[in-house]
Protein backbone atom coordinates (compact mmCIF):
# COMPACT_ATOMS: atom_id res chain seq x y z
CA UNK A 1 0.00 0.00 0.00
CA UNK A 2 1.43 3.29 -1.13
CA UNK A 3 0.72 6.47 0.92
CA UNK A 4 0.58 10.15 -0.96
CA UNK A 5 2.66 12.84 0.21
CA UNK A 6 0.57 15.86 1.56
CA UNK A 7 2.98 18.25 2.20
CA UNK A 8 3.47 21.46 -0.16
CA UNK A 9 6.68 22.41 1.43
CA UNK A 10 9.93 20.75 2.07
CA UNK A 11 10.56 19.60 5.84
CA UNK A 12 13.90 20.20 7.50
CA UNK A 13 14.47 18.30 10.26
CA UNK A 14 15.99 20.42 12.63
CA UNK A 15 16.40 20.29 16.35
CA UNK A 16 15.44 23.69 17.94
CA UNK A 17 14.20 24.83 21.32
CA UNK A 18 11.34 27.00 20.87
CA UNK A 19 8.80 28.54 23.86
CA UNK A 20 5.14 27.78 23.19
CA UNK A 21 2.13 29.83 24.22
CA UNK A 22 -1.18 28.98 24.45
CA UNK A 23 -4.67 29.83 26.91
CA UNK A 24 -5.69 27.63 29.30
CA UNK A 25 -8.07 26.88 31.56
CA UNK A 26 -5.59 28.91 34.26
CA UNK A 27 -5.01 31.66 31.34
CA UNK A 28 -2.05 32.20 29.40
CA UNK A 29 0.59 28.85 29.21
CA UNK A 30 3.64 29.17 28.33
CA UNK A 31 6.29 26.30 28.11
CA UNK A 32 9.71 25.49 26.48
CA UNK A 33 9.60 22.25 23.54
CA UNK A 34 11.95 21.46 20.88
CA UNK A 35 11.24 20.87 17.12
CA UNK A 36 11.54 17.88 15.56
CA UNK A 37 10.90 19.09 12.29
CA UNK A 38 9.98 22.22 10.15
CA UNK A 39 8.99 23.87 6.99
CA UNK A 40 8.04 27.02 5.92
CA UNK A 41 4.16 26.57 6.58
CA UNK A 42 4.59 24.36 9.84
CA UNK A 43 6.54 22.49 12.38
CA UNK A 44 6.38 19.11 14.33
CA UNK A 45 7.40 19.80 18.01
CA UNK A 46 8.08 17.96 21.19
CA UNK A 47 6.24 18.94 24.51
CA UNK A 48 5.40 17.93 28.13
CA UNK A 49 1.80 19.87 27.56
CA UNK A 50 -0.67 18.79 26.45
CA UNK A 51 -2.37 20.48 23.29
CA UNK A 52 -5.66 20.00 21.74
CA UNK A 53 -6.53 20.04 17.95
CA UNK A 54 -7.81 23.62 16.54
CA UNK A 55 -5.91 25.43 19.58
CA UNK A 56 -4.44 28.92 18.38
CA UNK A 57 -0.41 29.22 19.73
CA UNK A 58 2.29 31.83 19.89
CA UNK A 59 5.73 30.42 19.21
CA UNK A 60 9.06 31.76 19.37
CA UNK A 61 11.78 30.19 17.73
CA UNK A 62 15.69 31.12 16.99
CA UNK A 63 17.44 30.04 13.72
CA UNK A 64 20.89 29.75 14.70
CA UNK A 65 23.95 31.33 12.88
CA UNK A 66 24.68 27.97 11.07
CA UNK A 67 21.49 28.22 9.06
CA UNK A 68 20.72 31.72 8.36
CA UNK A 69 24.59 32.22 7.36
CA UNK A 70 24.73 35.30 9.02
CA UNK A 71 23.29 35.91 12.93
CA UNK A 72 20.91 34.22 15.02
CA UNK A 73 17.56 34.96 14.20
CA UNK A 74 14.26 34.98 16.27
CA UNK A 75 11.06 34.25 14.31
CA UNK A 76 7.46 34.85 16.56
CA UNK A 77 4.77 32.39 14.80
CA UNK A 78 1.09 32.62 15.06
CA UNK A 79 -0.53 29.41 14.15
CA UNK A 80 -3.16 26.55 15.42
CA UNK A 81 -2.31 23.00 16.69
CA UNK A 82 -3.98 20.43 13.69
CA UNK A 83 -2.50 16.62 15.49
CA UNK A 84 -1.70 15.89 18.36
CA UNK A 85 0.61 12.42 18.89
CA UNK A 86 0.38 11.40 22.35
CA UNK A 87 3.64 9.36 23.91
CA UNK A 88 4.17 7.49 27.06
CA UNK A 89 6.06 10.48 28.44
CA UNK A 90 6.29 13.60 25.70
CA UNK A 91 3.86 14.64 23.04
CA UNK A 92 4.60 15.15 19.76
CA UNK A 93 2.13 18.21 18.35
CA UNK A 94 1.97 18.82 14.76
CA UNK A 95 1.26 22.95 13.98
CA UNK A 96 1.12 25.19 10.54
CA UNK A 97 1.91 28.17 10.95
CA UNK A 98 -0.23 31.05 9.98
CA UNK A 99 1.51 34.27 10.05
CA UNK A 100 5.04 34.93 11.37
CA UNK A 101 7.18 38.52 12.22
CA UNK A 102 10.66 38.67 12.39
CA UNK A 103 11.32 39.79 15.84
CA UNK A 104 14.60 42.61 16.22
CA UNK A 105 18.17 41.04 17.86
CA UNK A 106 19.51 41.90 21.02
CA UNK A 107 21.77 44.74 21.34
Amino acid sequence: MESTERRAQQRFTLTLPLTVRSNGPAGLVERTAHTRDISFRGLYFISDEQYMPGVPIEFVLTLPKEITQAGDVSIRCYGQVVRVEPNATKNGVAARIERYEFLPTAA
